[in-house]
Parts: C-alpha cells; structure tokens; sequence
C-alpha cells in the first residue's frame, strides 16, 4: 500500500489513495480511500474536531457527494470515503463489478481504510449509505468497540418484498449461488432512481459516472444476492453495532414499477416501512429519523428535505458525540 495522497478527480481539497488488497483470479484489488481535512485552525474549537468520519458507498455507486463532506469537515471532523474494490475509483478493467460472495469480504477494505486515516484517539463514525449501511453494520456489530457512531442514510438492511419473501428466495438464491455464482439475473433496475435525480439535477458529472454510476445499475448475480440475503438475515435475527445508530429514510417508498414524479421526493428503490422495523434489530441505542420528501439518498434531496437531513444529523451527532 503507498502512503502518497494525491489529488482527486473532485478537485481541492480532496485527496485520494490507493489501497492494497492483494489479488484474485482477473489480478490485483485494491480500494480507494478519499480525504477532506479540514485545516487545524478551521476544526479548533468545532464539536467534532476529534472524530474521523468513514463514508461507504451504496451499490452501483462511488463517492462523489462534496456536499456531504463538506458538512463534516465544518463540524470539524475529518472525512474520508472509501470506494470499495471493484466500485468507482477502484474498479479495473476485467471485474465484475460490485462482485463480492460475502459482506465480509469488506473487512479488508475498511480495515485497510482505518489504518490510512491513522486514527490514534481519535473517534470514528460510520456512514453508510444503502448497500454500503448494511456493510457497516453487520461490520460494526464484529468489531465492537471500533466506532463511536453509526449514522445510516437509507440502509438496505431487509429485501424489498419483507423477510417472507426473502425467507422464501434465500434457499433458491443459495442454490443458484453454489454452482453458478457470477451467472446472469434479470434486470431489475428500470433506471428510474436515476431520472428522479437526473430530474432533481443532482446526478454526478464526469465521463467516469456512466461506468461507475450506470443508470441501471450493475449487472447482478447470483453469488452476490446470496451474500446480500446472508446480510439480511443476520439483520433480522438481531445484531449489536455497540454503539448509538442514527438511521435516516424517507417518509415514503415509491414502488419502481413505472415511472412517477413522485420518485423526485420519495425513496423509489428500498421499501423504507421495512427498513424502519429492521433498523431496531441492529443496536440497543437507533433513532430513526422519517425525512418528508427525502429520495433514496436523503442528501441528495430537494432543498428543504435535503437541508432537514442534515440538521436532523446535526443534532443527533452532537448530542452522541457529547
């Protein structure tokens, strides 16, 4: 692993750095971790000046949210965000992207992101959006202790179509999984999450989002909603991330069957009623906050939906953090 930041495709004062992680049988993985630290002077004095926050990603998706970091940094943390191997910046020619058999595979990941940011005593927060949110908790509850907080924006912690459903699958998907892993799936993005934010105007620019960010979505296969279902159900039987969780959704779902305007102020992807009920399983201390008008990425939302995420997160940090 090199030890030199350079600079990122998002411009100042984001950095990035390559990290690591051995290789399988297409060659090498690595992950790609990107910082922005805000200056000594500008944290002095700030609430969160001893906190390093660690953002991971949804699938289909990388970093690109400066908004987002931008709102730790005044608060004085320092943030990072990690591209998971075969995602965004990490992703090579060759992979499948998005590829992993099991949630745990990202142990390396984190960990080789943790011992980047060189954390001494400093307090960690884990942000985790959709996939990324179910990645950071079931890794939390291994590694109690680890973080201060979780705070989880839209977290895929249970199938769209209920624990009954997914009960009903896992054994298919499983199956399917064992002697096919990387065969082919229906498609089951129609590409409308991504007109609701190409129509809130909030879709990521460069030449690099149409591979790394595709309107549909990644192709899916069988290995990897078997290891997303294993997520689940670890979710559904009850897991402790040991510290206080804050999780954000929108106060609605949209079914993504067809297209409606009201996928520009609603979550259009996870069926958040069943996100809201498991997000109870998953620690002694949740607070669950419905955002009124909020998509799927609550911070990538209309104005004032987007503006009462980041208060809501705000308060909640200030006072766990205390």
């Amino acid at each position: 692993m090199s030890d030199e930041w350079t600079p990122d495709l998002l411009g100042e004062p984001f950095e990035q750095l390559e990290l690591a992680l051995g290789e399988d049988e297409r060659g090498p993985l690595t992950a790609t971790l990107v910082r922005s630290i805000p200056s000594w002077i500008a944290a002095l004095g700030r609430p969160l000046s001893d906190v390093d926050v660690l953002y991971v990603h949804g699938w289909s998706d990388y970093f690109f949210q400066v908004e987002l970091a931008r709102f730790w940094n005044r608060l004085g943390a320092r943030f990072y965000a990690l591209d998971l191997r075969r995602y965004g910046r990490s992703l090579r020619d060759g992979q499948e992207p998005g590829y992993v058999s099991s949630l745990d595979e990202y142990d390396d990941d984190i960990e080789a992101a943790i011992a980047a940011m060189r954390p001494g005593s400093r307090r960690l927060v884990l942000l985790g959006h959709s996939t990324g949110g179910l990645t950071l908790t079931l890794w939390a509850a291994r590694h109690p202790g680890r973080a201060a907080a979780v705070v989880l924006n839209s977290p895929w912690l249970e199938l769209q179509l209920g624990a009954v459903a997914r009960q009903a699958i896992a054994p298919l998907v499983g199956v399917r999984a064992r002697f096919d892993p990387l065969g082919p799936h229906p498609a089951v993005d129609l590409g409308f999450y991504s007109r609701a934010q190409r129509e809130l105007e909030v879709l990521p620019v460069g030449e690099e989002r149409v591979r790394w960010r595709p309107d549909m979505g990644f192709p899916t296969h069988p290995g990897w909603l078997a290891a997303i279902l294993e997520g689940h159900r670890r979710v559904a039987g009850g897991v402790e991330v040991g510290c206080p969780a804050l999780v954000l959704l929108s106060a609605r779902s949209t079914p993504p069957l067809n297209w409606s305007e009201s996928m520009t102020a609603s979550d259009s992807v996870l069926a958040v009623d069943e996100i809201a009920r498991s997000a109870v399983r998953i620690g002694a201390m949740v607070t669950v906050a419905r955002i009124d008008g909020a998509i799927h990425d609550v911070f990538l939302s209309r104005t004032v939906p987007r503006a009462n995420a980041y208060a809501v997160t705000e308060r909640w940090v200030r006072y766990a953090l205390a």
